[in-house]
């Protein structure tokens, strides 16, 4: 029998820019058998530089310039894990994160891009919007379109500090839409206030003179104010009054809300409402620290080869490296041609090869946006432009760049993995089938048990045969069991997600958590990558034990081709306090905690469809504790209820309904949604649960009618970790949803009980 190798190997990436977009494609196409790969991100879109200024000026949507990096990274068989990296222990080879466990790593590849360098002006960093980051440059961005749409009559100063490519291609971006919202608006452009600073005597000096030129009499035409020559010192704020109907966080508020003064070596002082940074680029001083060789601005130095001069089993490339001898501006352009020669010598090294060289070239075409369709062109000492056909030529070379991450396929890449299986050991099954003892008591040891219970007699601490504990002779013991395969290649996440999934049924019959049993299944690997994986499992499940009170007392480890987990859980209720699914009474309101969705959208995420903002939203959901809400409920005289899990919706309410003479309507608006699912079932992906659920369609009243309703499916969609769904007296209905409203937002009132006539169905929905 063949199997896949086992991994034994891991490659490691940090973070999401263009040579590792391009690496992980061409990985999908050319797998190493042996290697496991792993993409550490702090966002699942990563915007692709060359059509930014595009989308800041209104002609691009979010989706055209983002490379979707979920789908992305699912193509080419890696893990990805969400976090931020802030950090290397290069001696145990780990890679420190925030939110999570450090991942370990045979060989890294860092591309995670720079930020603005003169942050450090004073003021700067309060009152400033840096545009690296540029992620969360455009989350502000769309805020502030948003708050100038509902408010075109108030009048707006902007400034832009820095007068490079990226500065000007900006301010022709920021004119050319906020102009268009006020002609939309029909409101004078002149509401829009802009200035553009630079220290140097003329604008993009790294290219010819020409297109400074040019450059600086188009923006002075378009009523652009430059001032050049001028280097600001420093940015002082005072509050001002916010423009009415505006919505954002505190954070934005404090950046748009506070006047800057923009002060200047010269004594030039000039007001603004907001205030973006475009200045020379830096790399994140965690590199330094690290120990990596670093240039002067604290990039990461590295050979023609693009590995890192001092530790050979780093490499680097885009923005955050500097190639030896071989200097270039910090651009896109870079970037993106880095990506075959990275993806080359990781594999080089992988395999055990020589390594090749890559020199950068020196002269390079830019293609400068105008924000109004047209472009200006510049390589060396030839310029020419603005022209609409300059213009259509940029947009096709992005689009054509953007593409190769578009519409991926998973048949693409199974079959040339499928042709790299080799034959192997074979696998015992039974009691031989368990990870190693060494592994075991390796993780085992490492799992920190932040809380100690005295009715857990033996336990973790204490290992035996089994656990034993103790049931308070006023209490009754409430137990559960729930066992998946994994629906994330993220272990700890998963850890997490399968113990808030597992506790659900707990806290759903009123119930404390207590204690927790483990089982795992751990893919063949290497012991050292065994080890790695089940301790990331067992501490995300342990973290969330203990927060609910629960603490994990023993478990079964397993070997098998695929992640799997589950767990058995212990809780503890007066029995007078248990609640139960049935006890709905005719007038009582139903409430539902949680968004549904996640069903259509792991399903849609394993076919390459789902958008990774979507699972963002799902994973943020499935990580939500029910134990409040449960409490909640109780204080507010709940009558019924359950947790919505596999059988979905209806499902979950039949099972309270039965054997009552009451039946429940619906309020389908009412529904709350997780982001995508309308997306996703209107393509008809579904989960392989969902026609069995459907069945179920046959005790609902009016099904005729509601099926043409466009989110109908959704009331059979499967839920992981889904919320509780509970019903209270209508009296206090109110208050109940306000309450629980304060932690858990996406809770809705979704329909109410009503007695059940002779010969009716169960479930009517109503719209």
């Amino acid at each position: 029998m063949k199997f896949p190798i086992p991994p034994k190997t891991d490659l490691v990436l940090i973070g999401g820019g263009h040579s590792h977009a391009i690496a992980l494609r061409k990985f999908a196409m050319n797998p190493i058998p042996g290697v496991r790969l792993t993409l550490i991100t702090d966002v699942y879109h990563t915007p692709y530089s060359g059509m930014l200024p595009g989308y800041v000026a209104g002609l691009y949507n979010f989706d055209q310039c983002h490379i979707d990096l979920l789908p992305l990274a699912k193509f080419a068989g890696a893990r990805i894990f969400l976090s931020h990296a802030i950090g290397l222990d290069l001696e145990k080879n780990q890679i420190l994160c925030t939110s999570r466990p450090p991942v370990n790593f045979d060989l890294l590849s860092i591309d995670i891009g720079s930020t603005p360098a003169s942050l450090t002006v004073p003021g700067a960093i309060e009152y400033a919007i840096a545009v690296k980051p540029i992620s969360k440059f455009l989350t502000y961005w769309d805020k502030i379109t948003t708050m100038i749409s509902k408010s075109p009559t108030q009048k707006t100063r902007i400034a832009i500090v820095g007068g490079g490519a990226g500065g000007v291609e900006l301010a022709f971006a920021v004119q050319s839409h906020l102009h268009q919202i006020y002609r939309n608006a029909k409101q004078p452009t002149d509401n829009l206030e802009l200035h553009l600073f630079h220290r140097g005597k003329r604008l993009l000096p790294q290219r010819h003179h020409w297109v400074g030129k040019e450059v600086e009499k188009i923006l002075k035409s378009r009523g652009v104010l430059l001032h050049l020559k001028e280097s600001v010192e420093e940015v002082r704020g005072d509050d001002q009054e916010l423009p009415t109907n505006v919505e954002g966080n505190k954070t934005f508020h404090s950046l748009y809300s506070t006047l800057k003064m923009i002060c200047c070596a010269s004594g030039l002082e000039i007001e603004c409402d907001i205030l973006f940074w475009v200045t020379q680029a830096s790399a994140s001083p965690w590199l330094q620290k690290a120990g990596l060789a670093t240039d002067t601005r604290g990039f990461v130095l590295v050979n023609e080869k693009l590995q890192s001069i001092s530790h050979p089993q780093v490499f680097a490339a885009g923005d955050v490296a500097t190639i030896i001898n071989h200097s270039r501006p910090k651009a896109g352009v870079f970037a993106v041609r880095q990506g075959q020669p990275l993806f080359e010598n990781l594999q080089r090294a992988l395999k055990k090869k020589l390594l090749k060289s890559f020199i950068p070239q020196k002269k390079f075409l830019i293609l400068i946006g105008t924000g109004d369709e047209r472009a200006i062109a510049s390589r060396g000492r030839i310029g020419f432009g603005p022209h609409k056909l300059l213009w259509r030529w940029k947009n096709r070379i992005d689009r054509k760049f953007m593409a190769q991450f578009s519409n991926l396929k998973m048949e693409d890449r199974t079959q040339k993995a499928e042709d790299r299986k080799q034959d192997s050991q074979m696998y015992c099954a039974g009691c031989g089938a368990k990870v190693t003892s060494r592994v075991l008591e390796n993780v085992l040891h490492k799992i920190p048990q932040e809380i100690r219970r005295d009715d857990i007699l033996i336990g973790m601490d204490t290992p035996d045969d089994a656990a034993v504990i103790r049931v308070p002779a006023d209490r009754v013991m409430v137990q559960t069991i729930d066992y998946f395969r994994g629906l994330l290649d993220d272990p700890y996440l998963l850890g997490k997600i399968t113990a808030n999934h597992c506790l659900s049924d707990l806290f759903a019959m009123g119930a404390m958590a207590q204690s927790g049993l483990a089982i795992a299944t751990i893919p063949y690997a290497a012991p050292s990558k065994q080890e790695d994986t089940l301790y990331q499992l067992l501490l995300g499940a342990t973290e969330v034990l203990n927060q609910s009170g629960a603490v994990l007392i023993g478990g079964h480890t397993t070997e098998g081709e695929e992640l799997a987990f589950g767990l058995t859980c212990n809780g503890l209720v007066s029995q007078k306090k248990l609640l139960y699914k049935g006890g709905m009474q005719p007038g009582d309101m139903l409430i539902l905690t949680k968004a549904l969705g996640t069903g259509t959208l792991f399903a849609a995420d394993m076919r390459l469809k789902a958008r990774g903002r979507w699972i963002e939203s799902a994973i943020k959901s499935m990580l939500g504790s029910n134990q409040n809400a449960a409490q909640l409920l109780l204080e507010y005289g709940v009558t019924a209820c359950t947790d919505v899990t596999g059988f979905g919706l209806v499902g979950h309410l039949l099972e309270m309904l039965k054997g009552q003479r009451v039946g429940v309507e619906l309020d389908m608006e009412a529904i709350p949604v997780l982001p995508g699912v309308a997306e996703t079932l209107e393509q008809g992906i579904f989960s392989s649960l969902y026609p069995g659920n459907l069945q179920m369609s046959a005790s609902i009243q009016n099904r005729e009618q509601a099926s043409m309703y466009p989110l109908y499916p959704l009331l059979f969609d499967p839920q992981t970790s889904g919320g509780l769904l509970a019903t209270v007296p209508a009296n206090l209905a109110s208050a109940c949803l306000n309450a629980l409203q304060q932690e858990y937002f996406e809770t809705r009132i979704i329909g109410r009980v009503l007695l059940l006539d002779t010969g009716m169905l169960p479930i009517r929905i109503h719209f």
